[in-house]
């Protein structure tokens, strides 16, 4: 009969012993005291085993593999690792919370991840099915959940014979293969939906991140402002303007000639709120899993690198740590793209454009040259602007309510009136013109474009070009034109092999060029 193990205390040496029940035997316990699970038992707890009993065939692995008892020790080596970095998180504190971050906790259990544990076996399948040969720790960086959650379905899959041990890792970890029996399974799991990412997070905590970091609760001020505009020439009106637009945090239109700016003003304005938001990589809502994070669309922001082995960061790994999206789209908007799609053959759904762009700026650039008619584009969201949540279409056919919490963007060359009636106006607040640079501005946009491309600012050819180019047949002044013409100047130059130096020559030659059909 085995003495039961109590707690670890500190023994005069300062070591952390593991003390017995039976107060006559005050020893460090041998590692053959832990069981094959790796575990060992509480205080009130007695286990009684043969010395000399064969160890049972489930725990023993093949091949001439160790069994569990060889893991043991590490096992319970993890445990104490794990409990020390609990105590330094609670003597740490969480600073973002107590500063009102939002940031996604990791969860230690199923319950708290929103999972089931046949939502995690299957994604577990899928992966070793489509890779071969993985380590516990690789299939958790695989579907971003912790090893606590990922240990015992993993250790139940090795037991049902749906995986098995092929080799081990480190820190006590093993490399796990898929059996035949885990092949068929996995292939049952991809029938219904061939994803493998990151677990979905649940509706729920997705609904609670976007309205603890709404857009809505940003506000901007004039010094902001200017910082996030500081790399263009913007006049200082249309800028006053600009402010109380973005503060509103519910939509404006820019509108004006082509080739102002309004959509380099447009990628800007997210800027003013200079500031990381978390986001899913996946949605779980009714059985179907939608991808939101889109690496084409989102800028990631990863947290402070890390060489250690264990994470400390508390974060879910499931979300993504992000800037502020800014979502631009332009002629080739389609109404299908602002509804969840599915593909036929994965079953994967993604994640539509407004839904991807929450938290966030959502540009739709050349309004009004969209592919579907102007009126249908304006129906679709005319109540998602008036309430700020928009109902989107689930492959099944049911319908699911999600904020719709975006500084919304119309830019286009057309005037708003030209395109739309009053009652879609009376919810876009902000009417914004762009309007032409004036000499000085376009003075000045000279002077900051001219170091990329390797020129001194010369005021005297710039004179030059708007007595002899633009002044006389009052031609209109664009703020694309500056850089435009430079960019032409600089080919001439490199063509004859000449130094990089604005000449009235090298202008006269960009202009007839550049405005040939003007």
């Amino acid at each position: 009969m085995l003495p039961s193990i109590s707690k670890p205390r500190e023994s005069n040496s300062g070591r952390d012993v593991l003390t017995t029940s039976d107060s006559a035997t005050n020893s460090v316990i041998d590692d053959s005291l832990f069981d094959n699970s790796g575990s060992v038992e509480s205080d009130d707890s007695t286990a009684s085993s043969d010395d000399s009993a064969e160890p049972n065939s489930a725990d023993s692995d093949v091949d001439g593999l160790p069994n569990r008892t060889d893991s043991a020790p590490v096992a319970w080596v993890d445990r104490r690792l794990t409990d020390l970095f609990d105590r330094v998180h609670k003597l740490l504190g969480n600073t973002e919370a107590e500063e009102g971050i939002y940031r996604p906790r990791c969860p230690e259990t199923l319950e708290q991840a929103g999972l089931t544990r046949e939502e995690v076996e299957g994604l577990t399948l899928k992966y070793l099915a489509a890779r071969g040969v993985a380590s516990g720790r690789q299939i958790c960086n695989q579907i971003r959940l912790p090893y606590s959650i990922i240990e015992p379905i993993v250790r139940d899959l090795k037991f049902d014979h749906m995986l098995s041990l092929s080799g081990t890792a480190e820190a006590g970890d093993f490399q796990y293969s898929i059996t035949d029996t885990g092949r068929s399974r996995a292939r049952a799991y991809t029938a219904e939906c061939s994803y493998f990412g990151a677990a979905p997070v649940p509706l729920k905590d997705y609904l609670e991140a976007m309205a603890a970091q709404s857009i809505a609760k940003q506000t901007v001020n004039v010094d902001e402002l200017h910082d996030a505009f500081k790399d263009l020439i913007i006049n200082k009106k249309m800028l006053d303007t600009l402010g109380p637009a973005i503060n509103s945090g519910r939509g404006m239109f820019l509108y004006g000639e082509p080739g102002n700016g309004k959509t380099s003003i447009a990628e800007r304005i997210t800027r003013c709120f200079g500031s990381t938001i978390w986001i899913p990589r996946a949605l779980g809502i009714e059985g179907e899993i939608i991808r939101v994070f889109d690496p084409g669309q989102h800028e990631e922001v990863p947290l402070d690198p890390s060489s250690s082995l264990f994470d400390l960061s508390g974060v879910d790994p499931r979300w993504a740590h992000i800037v502020r999206p800014t979502i631009v789209v332009g002629g080739e908007l389609t109404l299908d793209q602002l509804e969840i799609t599915q593909n036929t053959h994965t079953k994967v759904c993604e994640a539509p454009l407004q839904l991807k762009s929450n938290c966030g700026t959502f540009v739709i650039d050349d309004f009004g040259r969209q592919r579907c008619p102007v009126a249908d584009l304006l129906n679709r969201w005319i109540v998602p602007l008036e309430k700020r949540y928009d109902f989107l279409n689930m492959p099944s056919g049911k319908k699911v309510q999600v904020p719709f919490d975006q500084l919304i963007i119309f830019s286009t060359n057309l005037e708003p009136r030209q395109l739309v009636d009053g009652a879609f106006t009376r919810r876009i607040p902000y009417k914004i013109q762009v309007i032409d640079p004036t000499e000085d501005e376009f003075h000045r946009i000279v002077q900051l474009v001219c170091p990329h491309f390797g020129f001194e600012y010369e005021r005297d050819t710039i004179e030059y070009l708007l007595a002899t180019h633009y002044r006389p047949t009052n031609r209109p002044m664009r703020s694309c034109q500056p850089r435009d013409l430079v960019l032409q100047v600089r080919n001439y130059c490199t063509y004859h092999r000449m130094p990089k130096k604005l000449t009235p020559a090298a202008f006269d030659f960009a202009v007839a060029n550049y405005f040939s059909v003007m």
